[in-house]
């Protein structure tokens, strides 16, 4: 079983590396590192060309957002089953995409998702937020709830059938790609009680106030498309679940 791990970078050159040796390293061998460049200015590609011999595909052109890149990755994949990894994340230890494999050995399984740990950007072993998960119940995205994303791995199949990233959503397309899949495709999913990714603090969706609210309105406008009964109190609650996280020391 082949397992495809899609990177979006864009001036990522502070961080691509650790993200390119974290692939490199995992113990399973079966993987496909895809890199997909927006046309960095910085030395993003100078690190990339430096460790082409661990990565199979290295695109690098002009792209409207990270989910284009991401749409982009999905389309050249071969393996069974993708995930994604941002370019400024490491996965947790090098078993995870054995651990992932081994889920996988199950045909009945269309996707699983684990939990995640905000990190310090200077130093990854500095836990911020713990992003502890929960098996899939319908109803749980009309609380704001998703599936920590870099750590959600799907079949290729799933995405040839229900499509990818909706390009309308500019922040929040995960929500709405993961919502669709688990919440009106009903994919066969399972959630696993363990740490596979350390995200680095900063990111597109938590980097500013204004993006905060720009996610919460596009992820309300996603439930809404799908025709999804969301209450008014929608944006207090996805925003109150986040708040223990900050807290929560597993």
């Amino acid at each position: 079983m082949k397992i495809s791990v899609i990177t979006a970078v864009y001036n990522g050159a502070e961080t691509i590396e650790d993200t390119i040796n974290s692939v490199a390293g995992q113990t399973y061998s079966s993987v496909e590192h895809i890199i997909i460049d927006g046309l960095s200015t910085d030395n993003t590609m100078s690190i990339v060309n430096r460790h082409r011999n661990d990565i199979s595909v290295v695109v690098s052109e002009a792209d409207t957002g990270i989910y284009h890149a991401m749409n982009k990755g999905i389309a050249v994949a071969t393996g069974d089953v993708v995930g994604t990894l941002n370019a400024d994340d490491v996965y947790e230890n090098e078993q995870v995409l054995g651990r992932v494999a081994e889920l996988f050995s199950d045909p009945a399984l269309d996707a699983c998702y684990a939990n995640l740990v905000y990190v310090d950007r200077a130093n990854l072993k500095k836990v911020v937020r713990y992003w502890t998960s929960q098996p899939f119940e319908p109803g749980l995205f009309f609380k704001g709830w998703i599936p920590a994303h870099p750590t959600f791995f799907v079949r290729k199949a799933v995405y040839d059938h229900c499509g990818s990233f909706d390009l309308d959503y500019k922040i929040q397309s995960d929500f709405e790609l993961t919502l669709r899949l688990l919440e009106l495709h009903r994919i066969r999913s399972l959630y696993v009680p363990e740490i596979w990714v350390r995200m680095r603090m900063g990111g597109t969706t938590n980097n500013s106030i204004l993006n905060i609210i720009k996610g919460n309105l596009e992820a309300y406008k996603a439930c809404k498309k799908h025709q999804l009964n969301v209450s008014p109190l929608f944006f207090v609650t996805k925003i109150a679940a986040r708040v223990p996280q900050f807290f929560r020391r597993p």
